[in-house]
């Protein structure tokens, strides 16, 4: 029986997860901020799939959550097959306009958090010879974004470390993946004061496609996922065309 631990799963791509991971009988621990959200999610996914679900209100902004959200299931005896690091979020705004709490806060969530519950509970896996990592990138990583400087710098940080770690385990049966979607049809945007910019004015595409393509990608071993075809050929385009050019082209997406 696998049990996989999901972050921001209260909604958007995590809720998505949540589902997929449901549906192929995995228990489940569902972390968020939002207790209620959780609960009705917990609830639906209990009695549509007879698994077990755990809910554990969870604000990962605050450096010392992941040490006690690991150390909660450690108490209880749980062993961690799999970790979604979902959470996280961005914001719009030059970097001496956005506070400084919110862009600290940005950095905590997309990355330490990300990197603490990674290493929390990868000995575990390694120990077992089991399971895995699913981190939820963007194709915001393979690019700097003026206007949204500290989340593009995050999304770098966890697609490289997510591929220096799969390289890391790569004689083991882990699988580790990056999904990496665009433009997605979440509260991502309202939180990121992005609704009116023009990245998602040229079109987004639905949680639910974007995590099928995620948890398909995870479960085959892929370490890079990009969600989409338009997704992959932006991220190839990034590659070809010059610096100064895919500053400028993000700098108009984001304004």
């Amino acid at each position: 029986m696998e049990t996989a631990l999901i972050t921001g799963a209260s909604s958007g791509i995590g809720l998505e997860l949540a589902k997929l991971f449901a549906a192929d009988k995995s228990s489940l621990i569902l972390a968020a901020r939002s207790a209620d959200k959780l609960e009705a999610l917990a609830e639906s996914l209990r009695r549509q799939h007879g698994v077990t679900v755990r809910v554990l209100p969870t604000d990962l902004t605050r450096p010392e959550a992941p040490q006690q959200l690991f150390d909660e299931l450690a108490r209880d005896g749980i062993e961690v097959d799999v970790v979604v690091n979902n959470a996280g979020f961005g914001h719009r705004g030059a970097v001496a306009d956005v506070p400084l709490q919110r862009q600290l806060e940005m950095i905590q969530v997309n990355i330490s958090a990300l990197t603490a519950l990674t290493r929390l509970f990868l000995p575990g896996m390694l120990a077992r010879n089991r399971g895995g990592i699913l981190n939820i990138g963007s194709t915001a990583g393979f690019q700097p974004g003026p206007f949204m400087g500290v989340y593009y710098a995050t999304k770098a940080y966890v697609l490289h470390f997510t591929e220096a770690l799969a390289e890391e385990v790569a004689t083991t049966n882990l699988r580790i993946s990056c999904l990496n979607p665009g433009p997605t049809k979440t509260g991502f945007a309202d939180v990121a004061n992005l609704g009116q910019a023009r990245l998602f004015r040229l079109g987004s595409m639905s949680a639910e496609t974007v995590a099928r393509i995620g948890y398909r990608g995870f479960r085959r071993g892929k370490v890079i996922v990009m969600a989409g075809f338009r997704n992959w050929l932006l991220v190839q385009s990034v590659r070809l065309s010059p610096r100064f050019v895919v500053r400028k082209i993000a700098k108009a997406l984001n304004t």
